[in-house]
């Protein structure tokens, strides 16, 4: 199992000693996915945090009316699903899909527990982690309030680049919080503006 990518973002806040990183890689799971496959269901017992080594990845959740509300978008790099698996909640109410084939590296809860107990300094990576996760949440919900929808798309567009390729456009639409008719006007008046 390759883990140089999580070990690379960790390091933006920590630097684990070679003993720690033998016992962080004995707990992970690695886990391949495939593009369109579920990953974790709406229902489904909530036991993972996951780490993105390979390819996206899309969290959603689907209201009484069968609509999807996409929560997030993960590339390589990034931890994926939800944070149910942290909580004492026993399922997730979200979905999480493979948008591309890829692979994700699973932290279950125990070794994460376990992790966080043997070795205080990922309790300030996963604080880190936390506290920059809520910060994107929150600017996502300001700038939902506060930018014009082009400018969301393009930011989309600039923190996933590529990423259009693996989405049907109504999860674009979902996550920027349109309708998929106004993410067309979007696209044909940008479309316009290059040519």
């Amino acid at each position: 199992m390759n883990i140089q990518l999580l070990l690379t973002h960790m390091r933006q806040f920590i630097e684990p000693t070679s003993e720690e990183i033998a016992f962080l890689e004995s707990g992970l799971i690695a886990r391949p996915f495939k593009q369109g496959e579920t990953i974790v269901q709406s229902g489904d017992p909530a036991r993972y945090l996951a780490f993105v080594n390979k390819g996206y990845t899309l969290t959603y959740y689907t209201d009484t009316e069968g609509a999807d509300h996409v929560i997030r978008f993960a590339a390589p790099g990034w931890w994926s699903g939800d944070l149910y698996s942290l909580s004492s909640e026993p399922v997730t109410p979200l979905t999480t899909k493979g948008l591309s084939d890829g692979e994700l590296l699973l932290l279950p809860r125990l070794m994460q527990h376990q992790l966080l107990d043997k070795y205080l300094k990922f309790e300030r990576y996963f604080r880190n982690l936390f506290q920059t996760a809520l910060m994107r949440q929150q600017m996502r919900f300001v700038e939902s309030h506060s930018i014009p929808a082009e400018q969301r798309y393009l930011k989309l567009q600039e923190t996933f680049p590529g990423i259009e390729q693996y989405l049907p456009q109504k999860y674009i639409a979902s996550y920027l919080g349109i309708t998929p008719e106004f993410l067309s006007k979007i696209r044909k008046h940008l479309s316009r503006k290059t040519t």
